[in-house]
């Protein structure tokens, strides 16, 4: 038989055997302990967090779209945006989540999209139904992507509306906003006030005439 051919040792008990697998057997617990603990502090932190969200939003303690009484600096959105297409943008603020949509037929829409259950970010999926739907995965919400009403799951309010225009170049601009569930012509009223008479008598709004007086008056 050659050298490399040699039979190998018999298989023996390696040096402290024992003690060696006793301190893996306590390492493995302790990190499976550790793992436990770990998990369970995250998903209570996480849980809490969305919780006190959730409760702060319905007792109007954060912030919510449409809460300004003025009207906020108008901001472009996209410079184009087609048929079944959607983008994300910031309005009226920057860190005012929002989504504009372009339904089949050409209709533009604009929404929060901060969900109304407990502040979980909104998404469209386009082949859910003709237009559609405004999802919410975490609580599996859903709202109407043509009116932004609730159709499904939890959220208690529908999504609050951003006001779109188009301009000849095909760009796409958020000019306004209105709380949720909110008539539009009362949200634009509301933020228009005296500041632009113009507009608050074109669409009626209480008080137009006395403000567009008071306006040819101070001119």
């Amino acid at each position: 038989m050659s050298v490399t051919e040699q039979p190998a040792p018999a298989p023996g008990p390696e040096p402290g055997g024992d003690e060696a697998a006793e301190r893996l057997r306590d390492r493995i617990s302790a990190d499976s302990l550790t793992t436990r603990r770990d998990y369970l502090r995250i998903v209570a932190t996480v849980s809490g967090g969305l919780a006190a969200g959730g409760v702060g939003v319905a007792a109007g303690i954060l912030h919510r779209h449409g809460d300004s009484e003025s009207l906020p600096r108008a901001r472009k959105v996209t410079d184009a945006l087609a048929p079944g297409e959607s983008v994300a943008f910031r309005f009226p603020g920057d860190e005012d989540r929002a989504l504009a949509v372009r339904l089949s037929d050409g209709t533009l829409v604009g929404y929060s999209a901060v969900c109304t259950h407990l502040a979980c970010a909104v998404l469209w999926r386009e082949d859910r139904g003709a237009d559609g739907e405004l999802y919410c995965p975490c609580h599996e919400g859903v709202f109407d992507a043509r009116t932004g009403e609730v159709t499904a799951g939890p959220p208690p309010r529908p999504l609050p509306r951003i006001f779109l225009t188009e301009q000849p170049d095909g760009s796409v601009w958020a000019i306004a906003t209105a709380r949720s569930g909110e008539p539009a012509r009362e949200a634009l009223c509301r933020q228009l006030g005296d500041s632009h008479p113009g507009m608050t008598r074109q669409l009626g709004c209480p008080g137009a005439d006395r403000a567009a007086a008071n306006q040819r008056g101070r001119t």
